[in-house]
């Protein structure tokens, strides 16, 4: 299996991401030829919501906590940013889940920024409807897939994009990238393909497969913003922890995914952000850039005078 290489914000350099689960991936999309086979008796399996369902009660049981010391120091995760002590944590999914102290993600107060709603490797399309693939030339999913409403996609087709892909590893609360007002979210269900670049690359359609919600931000001086949270393998459920209709302010806690990998999308109408240059730069070259959240993505467009 390919490394990934990913680019990493806080050391300022290009780094191989250590994967979680890689036997697991290298068996269901590697080269080997035992591969295929193994990935047409697995993958209609792994995919079902059942199977995330079970691998989630197995995580929730007392026995499972015994796991989270040796994967803390695999993955070089810093426990001082945990609210918990390690000892403390119920299960593995409770620190799957976990919540992280308020000083350990610092949220940007750049005038108009837009930060980054999670703790994720970002890809970022300044212009929706002028990308040739998003890790595969000429391999793309359109808008309309996503939302699964043509009057809506059309009005994003030349708008932006952001794609914010959270590994296992990752702190996986998510949170408001703007002041806002939420509407309700809706539910589009679907399947629970891995969101891994090595599983994406082999087919791009499961960011449209998979089980997702969809939610409106309005926000003061902004047309409208959809935020899409996309389940994946192992991630049975994706729980909303914000009231509807309710003001929140940027950074404050949206929901979060319940085990696994997971992406968000962001969709901005056109002319409504600047991305920023180090994001376009890395993204133009298909490599996605390590941010943590809170820190910065973004700019509202000044107003044309």
């Amino acid at each position: 299996m390919e490394p990934i290489i990913v680019y990493d914000r806080k050391l300022h350099r290009e780094v191989e991401e250590k994967v979680y689960g890689r036997e697991y991936l290298e068996s269901l999309y590697g080269t080997s030829l035992f591969s295929p086979i193994v990935k047409n008796l697995l993958l209609p399996f792994i995919r079902m919501p059942f199977a995330s369902k079970a691998y989630a009660k197995l995580s929730q049981r007392a026995s499972s906590k015994k796991k989270i010391e040796s994967f803390v120091k695999e993955f070089q995760i810093d426990p001082e940013e945990f609210e918990k002590n390690i000892e403390d944590f119920s299960s593995f999914y409770d620190f799957f889940v976990r919540h992280l102290k308020p000083s350990a993600r610092p949220i940007s107060q750049k005038k108009d920024a837009i930060i980054a709603p999670a703790d994720a490797r970002y890809l970022v399309f300044p212009k929706i409807n002028a990308v040739d693939g998003f890790y595969v030339k000429g391999a793309k999913f359109t808008i309309q897939e996503l939302l699964q409403d043509k009057e809506l996609a059309k009005k994003y087709e030349s708008g932006s994009m952001v794609i914010a892909r959270l590994a296992p590893t990752d702190y996986h609360r998510f949170h408001f990238p703007i002041d806002a007002v939420p509407a309700a979210s809706w539910l589009i269900n679907g399947y629970l393909y891995s969101v891994n670049p090595i599983a994406v690359k082999k087919n791009i359609k499961i960011f449209t497969e998979n089980k997702r919600m969809i939610t409106p931000l309005n926000a003061e001086n902004w047309k409208m913003i959809f935020m899409v949270e996309i389940g994946a393998t192992n991630v049975g459920s994706i729980v909303q922890t914000y009231t509807s209709d309710y003001f929140y302010q940027k950074g404050d806690e949206k929901g979060f995914f319940g085990l696994g990998g997971s992406t968000i999308i962001l969709l901005f109408e056109e002319g409504e952000i600047l991305l920023d240059p180090d994001l376009i730069e890395m993204s133009e070259k298909k490599i996605e850039t390590k941010i943590l959240m809170g820190d910065t993505i973004a700019t509202k467009m000044p107003p044309v005078i």
